[in-house]
C-alpha cells in the first residue's frame, strides 16, 4: 500500500487508547481556527506496542524553519514493527504547523511558542495553541525528546540541552552521542520546560542548521532516539556509542554586537577559544573596519552567526561554558570515563 493511501482519522483530543496494541496509527489533530473558521490540525502517528511499557514522544518543528526532525519522526516509525514494541511511541512530525507553512521560526502572530509554555487556554492564539498541545498530547508522555536547529542564519555543532542533575536525562542526554552537552535546567518557558514540570523527563536535540534535510544528522538523531529505546527496554537492541568523549558546558550564551555592519565571525562550531581571542569583526558597506570582538572568557563554539548583514543587537556566536570531557555510555549500557 502506498503511504499516500494510509487512513488518517481526525481527532479533537488525542488519546493513546484509539491505537490498538500492536498497530500505528495516523492521525490529523484539530487544535485551533483559523481566520475563515477552517481547522488547523497537527499531523501525529501512534505506535502502540504489543506489550506494556512507556510512552515516549517525539516532537519536531515547534519552531517552523526547524526541519531535521520531520524525517527522523519519519523514518523511526517507518522502521517499527509495533508487534516487538514495549510501550507506545508518539511523533509529532510539526507542532507548529501555521510557521511551517509559513516558513518562518515563530507562530503566525509573531509569538516564539518556546518561549511562552504552558501557555493560557483563555490568552491569545499562540497561547491558546501551546496550551491545548500541551493538554491534549504533551501530557500523557512519560519521556519526551524534543528537535529543534538553529535558525535563520545561523548554524549549530550537534548538541543536547538536558539537566544533568537528574540521573534520567543525563543518560538521556548522553546516549545521543552528541558533540556537545549543555547543561540547562528547563525553567524557561520552554516546551521542555513544561514537561518538566509535568515530571515528564524530556531532552532537546539541536541537529545543526535550519530550513534544510541534513541526512547525516538525521541518521545520528535515529541511532540516539533507538539507544534510549533500547536503554528503556521499549526495544529489543544493542546501544550504539561510537563516540569516545562528549564536552560538557555548565552553562552558555549568546554575545551580541553593538554595531552594525557586515559581520564576520571567525571561529568554527565546535572550537575551543580562550579569553581575548579575536572572535568576530564588523565592517561598514564600504569595507572599512569599524569593530572588533573578543572573547570575554574561556569556552567552546556551541553555535554562530553566519549571516554577514547584521544590524545592532545581532548575535555573534553562543558561548559555552567550562567545557570538559565527561564519561560516554558504551553497548553494554554502563558509563565509561575517558
Amino acid at each position: 500500500m502506498l503511504d499516500g493511501t494510509i487512513s488518517i482519522e481526525q481527532i479533537r483530543h488525542l488519546d493513546i487508547g484509539q491505537a490498538p496494541k500492536g498497530t500505528i496509527k495516523y492521525f490529523w489533530l484539530h487544535i485551533i481556527n483559523n481566520g475563515i473558521g477552517e481547522p488547523v490540525r497537527v499531523p501525529i502517528i501512534i505506535a502502540r506496542g504489543r506489550h506494556d511499557g512507556p510512552i515516549m514522544g517525539i516532537t519536531a518543528a515547534i519552531h517552523g524553519n526547524e526541519l531535521n526532525g520531520i524525517p527522523v519522526i519519519q523514518r523511526l516509525f517507518r522502521e517499527l514493527d509495533p508487534e516487538h514494541l514495549h510501550g507506545t511511541l508518539v511523533g509529532v512530525l510539526v507542532v507548529n504547523v501555521p510557521g511551517l507553512l509559513l516558513e518562518q521560526r515563530k507562530f503566525n502572530d509573531g509569538t516564539d511558542l518556546n518561549r511562552i509554555a504552558p501557555g493560557n487556554n483563555h490568552g491569545s492564539v499562540s497561547e491558546v495553541y501551546i496550551y491545548r498541545i500541551i493538554d491534549r498530547v504533551l501530557r500523557q508522555f512519560d519521556y519526551l525528546i524534543d528537535l529543534h536547529t538553529a535558525s535563520f542564519g545561523r548554524v549549530n555543532s550537534w548538541y543536547v540541552r538536558a539537566d544533568m542533575s537528574i540521573a534520567e536525562t543525563s543518560r538521556m542526554a548522553r546516549l545521543q552521542n552528541p558533540e556537545i552537552i549543555l547543561h540547562n535546567p528547563p525553567n524557561d518557558g520552554t516546551f521542555r520546560g513544561a514537561a518538566s514540570h509535568l515530571g515528564i523527563h524530556a531532552i532537546t536535540l539541536e541537529l545543526r542548521d535550519p530550513h534544510i534535510f541534513q541526512f547525516d544528522i538525521i541518521e545520528d538523531a535515529l541511532v540516539g532516539i533507538r539507544n534510549v529505546m533500547y536503554d528503556l527496554n521499549m526495544l529489543e537492541g544493542e546501544i550504539f556509542c561510537p563516540i569516545s568523549t562528549i564536552t560538557l558546558c555548565d552553562r552558555s550564551y549568546w554575545i551580541y554586537t553593538d554595531e552594525g555592519g557586515i559581520l564576520d565571525v571567525m571561529p568554527k562550531v565546535r572550537e575551543m577559544v580562550q579569553k581575548d581571542n579575536l572572535i568576530a569583526e564588523v565592517r561598514t558597506i564600504f569595507g572599512k573596519l569599524s569593530k572588533q570582538y573578543f572573547a570575554p572568557e574561556d569556552g567552546v563554539i556551541i553555535g554562530k552567526s553566519i549571516n554577514p548583514i547584521n544590524q545592532t543587537g545581532s548575535r555573534i556566536l553562543h558561548l559555552g561554558i567550562n567545557p570538559r570531557e565527561i564519561s560516554w555510555i558504551n553497548e553494554n549500557g554502563r558509563a565509561e570515563h575517558p
